[in-house]
């Protein structure tokens, strides 16, 4: 074949190819990159393809797993899906008519690559692949101390500080530690001072366990750090999240440098107070022998403890403490503490004996006192402060001055440390009677209870006129006497005399009994003379009703009087002597008493009508009710 040819079978071969190029991509399949899922729900695998018409064209899905293809479901263009059985997916995957895949329950073993193929028969095939991502939130993290012993400080290697935990996640957490709240590296080098060793464990259910222990080579400064560690986990949509540990702290053995004493107690110290001293180094564990002196004289203490029952100024001084630290022999471990009692003396009273006065006299007294520190001193008589610069003085001496008086010294500084001195004063002299309020009853002849109150010493004695009941009682530097008796006419009009004596003098008083009144009424006395208490409605409601009957007798009165003068004129009335005698003979043998009053003021009137004779008629006459009332016979017209 000559050259020509060549070049013409070379040409048409290419374009036969690229013409099979052609029809082998023309179709297009469309999935996800990536769809993520919680472990235990459903996913689901969308897939969707273009440039076939052809009604022969099928979708099938398969898996990859170590470089191999597992088809686990197939769907006609038209026709029903199925999946395949022997595969990881069985019984747990469908497709469906839009060609998505479905897979429930999934599991952390799904996380695989899923691979949707379209085979359109002449118009080609085409593929692309999408990766399941599952993810589970593990576990809240443990953190455990790696050894129940003591780590030593100086050693040369690291100790074993702890372990982390976090059981069950997916993808695989990661585990960071944290000393004092700060992040440590990550640092997996066993020739540094501080590293960790991870380590991961793959669970049957496809989950994933985490460790991590740290190591450390610590130092004193250690012995108050905090140690915790946190899981760092993924989840879907980009979710990064943690989860913190419970906190260790480390048990160091160290050797001690110094000692500290110090007073346990609280201060300020007075006396008879109880004082505990503890004297401790910075070591770890602390030394079991301890020494204790006092002003350079040794004393006995327990362990390392310093007891010192009930304290007095004498136990004030200098006191020190000698820890032994056989672990480092060579440190200066001393230490010492200054005690100091605070305390008052007794207070001092000038004069101390109970004063006895004359009334309208003059009595002072002095108090004073020692104290470790600025101090007051004050006078009192019950709560009231009299003085507060230890002088008192009294002048005149009245009766309500006797009694106790107190004088009080007490250190401003030191809570609770004060001192106290008690004098009693008497009052002599005649006995002055209280002013007293009036006896009250509700009417005469009750009961009525006087209580009569006088000053004196000696103790007045009591005369009540009239007398009655009689009790008396002490009430301070007051006498009471209390006298019950009858309010009679008598004791009404004069009252009760209270009268009191003793060898320097008497005194009296006379106390009022009167009728006692409400607060919204006053009283009142009927005709009978007894005396009546009613409130204001009751006064008001009682005259409203006194009123009306005397005002319908009147009118009755005066139709009467009316009718006999009609009838006289209209000769209407007989007027033979056996009627007039008749009529002379009518007696009007009744009295009528009307009560009368209002909401201000109680009236009483009364209508009266007396007896006339058979002989006599009474004379023509206005009555109390402004009605003129004549005597019959002259009413009577003459026949």
């Amino acid at each position: 074949m000559d050259g020509l040819g060549t070049g013409r079978a070379a040409l048409l071969c290419t374009l036969l190819l690229w013409a099979f190029q052609i029809c082998s991509a023309g179709v297009s399949v469309k999935v996800y990159p990536e769809v993520e899922v919680i472990k235990g729900q459903t996913a689901r695998l969308p897939c969707s393809y273009s440039g076939s018409q052809s009604s022969s064209t099928i979708v099938e899905w398969f898996i990859e797993e170590q470089g191999s293809r597992t088809r686990v479901a197939f769907r006609p263009e038209s026709g029903e899906g199925g999946s395949d059985n022997g595969t990881p997916l069985s019984g747990r995957v469908t497709i469906g008519k839009n060609f998505t895949l479905t897979v429930t329950s999934i599991k952390p073993s799904d996380e695989l690559t899923f691979i949707c193929q379209v085979t359109a028969g002449p118009d080609g095939s085409g593929e692309a692949s999408t990766m399941l991502k599952v993810f589970y939130a593990p576990e809240s993290p443990q953190l455990t101390k790696s050894s129940t012993q003591a780590i030593s400080v100086g050693q040369s290697f690291p100790s074993e500080i702890g372990s982390c935990i976090s059981k069950n996640g997916h993808p695989p957490p990661r585990i960071i530690w944290f000393k004092n709240d700060v992040p440590l590296p990550e640092i997996k080098d066993k020739k540094e001072k501080t590293y960790m060793v991870p380590s991961v464990v793959k669970e049957s259910s496809g989950l994933i366990t985490i460790k991590s222990i740290l190591y450390m080579l610590p130092t004193k400064a250690d012995k108050d750090s905090r140690f915790h560690c946190t899981v760092e986990y993924k989840l879907p949509e980009q979710q990064i999240k943690q989860m913190t540990s419970n906190v260790i702290k480390l048990d160091l053995n160290y050797p001690s440098e110094k000692a500290m004493f110090s007073i346990q107690s609280s201060f300020p110290i007075k006396e008879g107070d109880d004082v505990i001293m503890k004297c401790e180094t910075d070591g770890n564990p602390q030394p079991t022998e301890f020494e204790f002196k006092k002003n350079d004289k040794d004393i006995v203490g327990t362990v390392n403890l310093l007891k010192l029952k009930s304290v007095n100024r004498s136990d004030s001084g200098e006191y020190m403490c000698h820890p032994l630290d056989f672990e480092n022999l060579d440190a200066d471990l001393k230490a010492s503490l200054h005690l100091d009692v605070n305390y008052i003396d007794p207070m001092n009273v000038t004069p101390k004996e109970p004063q006895v006065v004359m009334l309208d006299g003059k009595v002072a007294w002095q108090c004073k006192t020692k104290a470790s520190k600025s101090h007051t001193v004050q006078w009192k008589k019950g709560s009231e402060v009299l003085s507060q610069d230890g002088t008192l003085s009294i002048e005149p001496v009245t009766y309500d001055k006797a009694g106790e008086y107190v004088c009080v010294g007490a250190v401003p500084t030191v809570p609770g440390l004060s001192a106290v001195a008690r004098v009693n004063l008497t009052v002599k002299g005649k006995p002055v009677i209280e002013p007293a309020s009036a006896g009250e009853v509700m009417k005469e002849g009750d009961t009525v209870t006087l209580k009569c109150t006088a000053y004196g010493h000696p103790a007045p004695q009591f005369t009540w006129t009239p007398s009655g009941k009689q009790s008396v009682t002490v009430e301070g530097n007051k006498v009471v006497s209390t006298v019950t008796l009858e309010a009679t006419n008598d004791v009404m009009q004069k009252g009760v005399t209270c009268e009191v004596a003793n060898e320097y003098g008497k005194d009296s008083m006379p106390f009022p009994v009167a009728l006692k009144r409400d607060a919204g009424g006053s009283a009142e006395v009927l005709l009978s003379g007894n005396p009546v208490l009613k409130s204001a409605e009751s006064q008001q409601g009682g005259s409203s009703a006194v009123v009306i009957a005397v005002v319908v007798c009147v009118l009755l009165l005066l139709l009467l009087v009316a009718l006999i003068f009609f009838l006289s004129k209209k000769s209407k009335l007989p007027c033979g002597k056996k009627d007039k005698k008749e009529v002379d003979k009518t007696e009007v043998n009744n009295d009528i008493v009307v009560e009368m009053k209002s909401a201000k003021t109680t009236e009483q009137s009364e209508l009266l009508i007396k007896n006339t004779s058979k002989e006599q008629v009474r004379p023509a006459g206005t009555g109390r009710s402004g009605v003129r009332v004549g005597s019959l016979a002259e009413q009577t017209p003459r026949v």
